[in-house]
């Protein structure tokens, strides 16, 4: 068994599938956690996932699958591939319910296609996988139901057990030994990642506000701790009556306002109940006049 299984993990790396150890008989990555992470080997300079750790590399798959009969994960992601995971229906009481294949071949149908001639295995529980390769320059997530019921996708972030592993249920077996084809244009404009929406100018605005405030918070505190002597009360009021707009626009919190004001109120030699008393009576006036954002700060 263990070496059919290496046959098998050295036969998917030569179709230059990044293929990594599972547990043997199963399904989950038999790669330690980062909790039991030495630090050491390929995570010497810190601890790497199964996705970063799937290799085509002969050498290093002879090596792990020598310690014990794993089975065999592909890592879609890095391997460049889009695997589309036909299922069948789990509830046993929806008998009438059809399966992934029966519902992907008429999605296809439907985009005026056959069924894409592809290498494909066929699952223990009588499912299957088609493998596709992915587009260059686009990161395709996994998907559970986007496609349709019962029609799953495995890409970045995911992978699927290669042809020659065995569970309890059963073998995974290839179906064919064709090359894998490219992703259909109209199963990649489901899938792919839909544009982010430009940021409209109002948040673009806020976001500067905000880091104008954070620069302004920190001088108007400069400014009063450095108050000369009989100017000091007067400068914490004008601090605090130029901070609280940036209150009233929600920039800055108005303890994080009170608290920096009064740490330099004290520490230019006011008393504390003199700054609390100014810092109060300013940032009220202040949040109250200036309620409506006016233009780029």
């Amino acid at each position: 068994m263990s070496g059919d299984l290496l046959t098998a993990a050295l036969e998917a790396a030569g179709r230059g599938w990044h293929v990594f150890p599972l547990r043997p008989g199963g399904k989950p990555p038999a790669l330690h956690g980062e909790r039991s992470c030495t630090r050491t080997g390929e995570c010497a300079r810190g601890h790497l996932k199964w996705e970063q750790r799937a290799t085509t590399n002969p050498d290093r798959i002879r090596t792990a699958w020598s310690r014990a009969p794993f089975n065999v994960g592909i890592a879609t992601g890095p391997s460049g591939l889009l695997v589309v995971d036909l299922d069948v229906p789990k509830d046993n009481g929806s008998s009438d319910a059809p399966d992934g294949a029966t519902t992907f071949g008429a999605l296809c149908e439907r985009a005026g296609h056959t069924v894409p001639d592809t290498y494909r295995t066929r699952t223990p529980s009588g499912g299957g996988h088609l493998y596709f390769t992915a587009p260059s320059g686009v990161r395709l997530p996994n998907t559970a139901g986007t496609v349709a019921d019962s029609v799953d996708t495995r890409a970045w972030g995911g992978y699927v057990v290669a042809a020659g592993s065995i569970t309890p249920a059963g073998r995974y077996e290839a179906l064919c030994d064709r090359l894998a084809a490219p992703l259909p244009e109209w199963l990649h404009t489901i899938l792919k990642p839909a544009p982010k929406p430009p940021q409209g100018p109002s948040e673009a605005l806020a976001g500067q506000s905000r880091r104008y405030a954070d620069v302004a918070l920190s001088n108007e505190a400069q400014n009063v701790a450095t108050a000369q002597h009989g100017a000091r009360e007067a400068a914490l009021f004008r601090a605090a009556r130029a901070l609280g707009r940036f209150v009233a626009w929600g920039d800055l919190p108005r303890h994080v306002v009170e608290q920096a004001l009064q740490e330099a109120g004290e520490a230019g030699g006011l008393s504390a109940s003199e700054c609390r008393s100014t810092l109060r009576s300013a940032l009220n006036w202040s949040i109250t006049h200036n309620q409506a954002r006016r233009g780029a700060a």
